[in-house]
């Protein structure tokens, strides 16, 4: 039976060609999938016949009309799976720091979580929280390079795993952070649907800082480099089209 997905992968400051076709090399493996590609979400008629929704995106905030569809959309019993940087709001003020605003309450309420802060990229472990969920089924407690996300919850959230943090993130404006545990893949419900939100897979090509910078040296896939990150996107993909 066919399946229909709508894929939405777009923004700033990250290698979005490398996450899309990483997603669909993924996808690609039901043939009985058929998808639908978007740098945003301004398809609301796609959005509203898919079966399950996948967003790897970076700074990029659904209108109003969007968020409002995009919720309702959840209610109904549709399946949303959303990568990184899908509840960031990004602004760079003039003294140098990073703000986070609090612009869109209603998509952020919607997906249970928003991105403050996250320190320099580097190694952390992330553990399971002990919660029993065919999801985690099996996964132990495994050491990343990443980003670390550092978010706001606005609703009861199903933890299945999350990482401690304690210090400075970086340049970000929410700077200090006391010893806490963070979210880093979550489940939350809204009405007959779910969302499941994974915070790791932050990638980075030579030219994806432009304007800002001309030429990136390094080449960054994190989580990406990682066996496991991938089995967590594949069973999140099963999730969402309901095969787990």
């Amino acid at each position: 039976m066919r399946v229909n997905c709508v894929l939405i992968a777009g923004g700033k400051w990250h290698d979005i060609d490398f996450a899309r076709l990483e997603l669909l090399k993924l996808l690609g493996e039901d043939e009985c999938v058929r998808v639908r590609v978007f740098e945003d979400y301004s398809n609301l008629d796609a959005i509203r016949a898919a079966d399950f929704l996948v967003t790897y995106t970076c700074d990029v905030t659904p209108p109003l009309e969007a968020q409002e569809a995009l919720r309702e959309w959840v209610r109904r019993g549709g399946r949303w799976f959303a990568l990184h940087g899908t509840n960031s709001i990004l602004r760079f003020l003039e003294d140098g720091r990073i703000d986070a605003p609090r612009w869109a309450p209603l998509f952020m309420e919607t997906l249970g979580s928003m991105f403050l802060a996250h320190p320099p990229i580097g190694s952390f472990r992330v553990e399971p929280t002990g919660r029993r969920h065919a999801l985690v089924e099996g996964i132990e407690a495994f050491d990343v390079v990443d980003e670390m996300y550092l978010s706001e919850t606005y609703a009861p959230l199903e933890v299945l795993l999350d990482a401690e943090f304690e210090g400075e993130a970086g340049r970000f404006v929410h700077k200090q952070w006391p010893r806490q545990r963070h979210p880093v893949f979550y489940l939350r419900k809204l009405g007959d649907g779910e969302i499941l939100y994974l915070t790791l897979g932050h990638c980075r090509g030579h030219y994806d800082l432009q304007p800002m910078v001309d030429y990136y040296p390094q080449v960054e896939r994190c989580a990406w480099e990682l066996p496991v990150y991938y089995e967590l996107l594949r069973r999140g993909l099963n999730w969402a089209r309901r095969r787990q």
